[in-house]
């Protein structure tokens, strides 16, 4: 009996182990590195400075400086204190995929292209930003060729940091 609580209590430290380990190592790039690979303005400011939080209710703004936090190194600014408690208690889920580059190019070439920070669309709970300009709407060919795009875009984006 002894011998299989011990057995159990070690299966379940090594499960424990691995796993910490593989969370560290997904969370082992650095902010200097995280900072190369994000989109963001002058300032240093993700999303040109619009609140991550308000996208999920469909109303990209503008976010004040005096409410800010940073991630891992990148710094997002909120229209309110309640957003950035929101975004401070689960920041990975607020956080822009492809670091805010347009998830079109990224799934097409894995180009880091700018986007309009207005032209978004949530995806699996993350919020996917594009390029709207004089070249055209990549949201549209996205739409196309979503399910293509993603794993193209998701390998690209991982590409970038090894």
């Amino acid at each position: 009996m002894e011998f299989m609580r011990t057995l159990k209590f070690l299966v379940i430290s090594i499960a424990l182990l691995c796993s910490v380990l593989s969370q560290a190592q997904t969370n082992n790039v650095s902010s200097e590195v995280r900072k190369k690979h994000f989109l963001l303005n002058r300032q240093g400011v993700a999303l040109d400075g619009y609140d991550p939080v308000s996208y999920f209710s469909n109303q990209p703004t503008k976010g004040k400086s005096e409410f800010n936090t940073t991630y891992k190194g990148i710094i997002y600014y909120f229209i309110s204190n309640e957003n950035k408690i929101k975004f401070d208690k689960n920041p990975d889920s607020f956080e822009p995929e492809y670091g805010g580059w347009c998830a079109y190019a990224m799934g097409l070439d894995g180009e880091k292209v700018e986007v309009d920070p207005k032209r978004f669309k949530i995806i699996n709970g993350k919020i996917n930003l594009f390029y709207n300009g004089i070249f055209g709407d990549t949201l549209k060919p996205w739409n196309e060729k979503e399910k293509e795009f993603i794993p193209k875009a998701n390998a690209n984006w991982k590409n970038l940091f090894q």
